[in-house]
């Protein structure tokens, strides 16, 4: 099965920068989605962005145009650029990976990290 590992969160004043990484080990050498999701206190679990084996990517409208989402496949490794941070982007960070073994599909969730954007 597949493992995600995250790191990069931390404290941030608003305006600020972030760079989260997650890292995917395990057989699985191709996996067909793998996005951000974040969860703020008392608020449900959101999807921040999603990137596509082929490099198709899905923006949540808070964060178009701060936030971007990458992907090397060569390193099973995925990254969420974030920019001009507000303190509403307060929450814990989750990385998921989506992908398929005949004839099941499976969904795979990082442990989380916390990102903090106060001043």
């Amino acid at each position: 099965q597949l493992q995600l590992v995250e790191s990069g969160g931390g404290l941030v004043q608003p305006g600020g920068s972030l760079r989260l990484s997650c890292a995917a080990s395990g057989s699985i050498f191709l996996i067909a989605t793998m996005g951000w999701y974040r969860q703020a206190p008392g608020n449900q679990r959101e999807l921040v962005a999603s990137i596509t084996s082929g490099g198709s990517t899905n923006y949540a409208d808070s964060v178009k145009g701060r936030f971007t989402i990458s992907r090397d496949n060569a390193k099973n490794t995925m990254y969420l650029q974030m920019n001009t941070l507000k303190p509403e982007d307060t929450a814990v960070y989750y990385c998921n990976a989506q992908y398929l073994v005949p004839p099941r599909n499976y969904n795979t969730w990082g442990q989380g990290t916390q990102v903090t954007v106060s001043s």
